[in-house]
């Protein structure tokens, strides 16, 4: 079993920045993601890493714009979010997979999953 804490969500303006932080009580599976759900819409993946190495996958929505990393020493892993936009709002979850692939962007694959933590962007 693997209990996974956000923190770091907040209120932000328009083109501001937020860094998301997940801790994980052990820090044994192979892929560490973020997804996010917006009020009405399904939960999306946004970025996966894997915790072996230091190969991450992104959403199209948030390449060049957010960042994800890890200190495994610490089992915590990060989403460094910049020039954040209203439609980045949302609640942000962090998952704990077996596996590291292509396809780790889909919520199926992940086991373990934090409580999540909001992020809401406006003016």
């Amino acid at each position: 079993q693997v209990r996974l804490t956000e923190s770091g969500g907040g209120s932000v303006q328009p083109g501001g920045s937020l860094t998301l932080s997940c801790v994980a009580s052990t820090y044994t599976e192979n892929a560490m993601g973020w997804f996010r759900q917006a009020p009405g819409k399904e939960r999306e993946g946004v970025a996966a890493i894997f915790t072996g190495g230091t190969m991450t996958l992104y959403a199209d929505s948030v390449k060049g714009r957010f960042t994800i990393s890890q200190d495994n020493a610490k089992r915590t892993v990060y989403l460094h979010m910049n020039t954040l936009k209203p439609e980045d709002t949302g609640t942000y979850y962090c998952a704990a997979g077996p596996r590291f692939y292509s396809n780790s962007l889909n919520e199926d694959t992940y086991n373990y999953w934090g409580q999540g933590t909001q992020v809401t962007v406006s003016s």
